[in-house]
């Protein structure tokens, strides 16, 4: 037992520490797990591989992704604002630099083959993302004489030209949906969000008019009979044939005959086999791990440390409900992975970046205490 009157930097990380969301991530991990054995074999076996090659790799995933969140839970508001802007720099080039070097995969190049590893830039380009916007809002609100809100719509645009051109509008949508919540929390006023509707439809309808797998996924979306619509039509009746309490461990079909069934189409597995009732408590540690975040951000008095907190969680809330809206047939595919569940190195890593930083940023702090660092005057900023 870890006593409160240890001051080592493990006993006040433990006392300071949002445990409660620690343990649900903690079970969304654990869940992740039982999924991949249950979705991915058939995968392994359709590609010739060893029936437990993804869930191995999952496994051995999961060891750096626990490091990585339980070190970073560690960092103070500077130390993480340093952190993302080296992070954003670093996964900004390699952004810039895939549609050239990457792997083409279905007509986009999001992927690069760095030491025999596969990597999605893109994925650590997110959370890095948020923190910096975070940063510039919070110095909006603090000194409005600042162009803050100029530079963060900047990078906004930045990060947007170069995520089209891979092209990949999954994370294109969710970074602008993002990044106009925290505007939005910012004070924006009611015209620019009139205005960056109108630009996000606009940008929607070039992609139609121009990307042939955008308009075909869409298509398919409103009129399932204008093209081939297998994947979802099989991952929607999964939810019907596993019932409430699922057809068993290992008794589902799904999996046989769905490409992408331990990545975009876990949550369909796991309605045929565990059922709905194991649906309904995904979702619950979900929205548990949602909504004690944002509690715990909005009793914050730092808007930067208020702003980062949202929008992280925004983030990750986003994300995980684009996953699920798309086996469920209420959205179009996106090619989107379930935090934690599904199977992916990049997404996983990248996750566990983010949930790192929102532990840090909600945990207990004195008041003044969350822009003070040692040697520095309390507000300076770094």
């Amino acid at each position: 037992m870890i006593s409160r009157a240890q001051r080592t930097p493990f006993g006040e990380w433990w006392w300071t520490v949002d445990r409660l969301t620690l343990a649900a991530v903690g079970a969304l991990m654990l869940a992740g797990v039982v999924l991949s054995l249950a979705a991915s074999p058939p995968v392994a076996g359709r590609l010739g591989l060893d029936p437990f090659y993804f869930v191995n790799r999952h496994i051995i995933f999961l060891f750096p992704t626990v490091a990585i969140m339980l070190a970073v839970s560690f960092l103070t508001p500077q130390q993480i604002r340093r952190l993302s802007l080296i992070v954003f720099i670093i996964a900004l080039a390699m952004v810039a630099v895939t549609p050239m070097f990457g792997q083409e995969i279905k007509g986009a190049r999001r992927w690069l083959v760095l030491f025999g590893v596969n990597i999605q830039p893109s994925e650590f380009l997110k959370p890095a993302f948020v923190i910096l916007v975070a940063w510039l809002f919070g110095e909006s609100a603090k000194r409005p004489e600042m162009p803050a809100n100029a530079l963060a719509l900047a990078l906004l645009l930045t990060v947007v030209a170069l995520l089209v051109v891979q092209p990949d509008f999954g994370q294109t949508m969710l970074i602008v949906l993002v990044w106009s919540a925290l505007f939005f929390m910012a004070g924006m006023r009611l015209i620019w969000m009139f205005g960056i509707a109108g630009i996000a439809g606009i940008g929607l309808l070039v992609a139609y008019s121009t990307v042939p797998h955008v308009a075909s996924r869409i298509q398919r979306f409103l009129n399932p009979a204008s093209g081939d619509s297998f994947n979802i039509d099989i991952a929607t009746e999964s939810f019907m044939r596993g019932g409430w309490f699922g057809r068993g461990p290992g008794e589902g079909t799904v999996k046989r005959l769905l490409p992408e069934s331990h990545t975009d189409f876990v949550f369909s597995v796991a309605a045929e086999e565990f059922g709905v009732a194991l649906c309904l408590a995904l979702v619950a540690l979900f929205a548990f791990i949602v909504i004690r975040a944002l509690l715990r951000a909005m009793h914050n008095n730092d808007p930067f440390t208020r702003f980062a907190a949202a929008g992280l969680t925004i983030l990750f809330a986003t994300q995980s409900a684009i996953n699920m809206a798309v086996n469920l047939h209420l959205m179009p595919a996106k090619g989107m992975t379930l935090p934690f569940i599904s199977y992916g190195g990049s997404s996983m890593l990248s996750l566990a970046y983010a949930m790192g930083m929102l532990l840090a940023l909600t945990r207990e702090r004195p008041r003044g205490a969350v822009l003070t660092a040692p040697g520095l005057p309390a507000g300076s900023a770094v």
